[in-house]
Parts: C-alpha cells; sequence; structure tokens
C-alpha cells in the first residue's frame, strides 16, 4: 500500500472524526434547549478556524482537507446558532 494513500486516508478519518465532536454539544443544546455554558468565544474561534482551514482545502483542492473541516463548519455554526437562539428566547 501506498504510504501516500495511507496517510490521507488517516488523515481524513481523524479530520472527520474530530469534526464530529460539535453534534454532541448541539445536541445537548437543542434537547436542553438551554445553552447557559456555551462559551460564544470559543465556538466563534472555532468558526474561524474550521471555515478557513474548510476554505484553503477548496483552495488547494485538497480533498483531505475540505472533507476533514466541512462537517466541523457546519457543526460549529450549528452550536453557534443554537446558542444565539436559545439565549435570545431565554431573554424574551
Amino acid at each position: 500500500m501506498d504510504l501516500d494513500y495511507l496517510v490521507q486516508t488517516l488523515a481524513t478519518i481523524a479530520g472527520v472524526t474530530m469534526s464530529f465532536g460539535y453534534y454532541p454539544q448541539a445536541w445537548k443544546i437543542f434537547r436542553t434547549k438551554s445553552a447557559d455554558n456555551i462559551s460564544l468565544s470559543a465556538y466563534s474561534i472555532f468558526i474561524f478556524g474550521t471555515t478557513t482551514w474548510f476554505l484553503y482545502g477548496l483552495y488547494e483542492r485538497s480533498l483531505v482537507i475540505a472533507l476533514s473541516f466541512v462537517f466541523g463548519v457546519v457543526g460549529s455554526w450549528l452550536v453557534l446558532l443554537l446558542t444565539l437562539y436559545y439565549r435570545g428566547k431565554q431573554n424574551s
């Protein structure tokens, strides 16, 4: 097996797996209808990072980078939007 192929495959699997880490938090916010303990500054940084890496992957035409971060972009934005939504509902 080609070493480059193996490294790219492992990097893609690791990246996608890590990107799915946002979804349990989003599910918890949705299920509890509360985002009291969510750090908006942390998720803003996550959004900046995942979006930047995703765009870089597209720019470089790197399927490994783009695939690794597309789920992170969606997940980090989902947490932020759910946080803003449920905090807005609590304040009104």
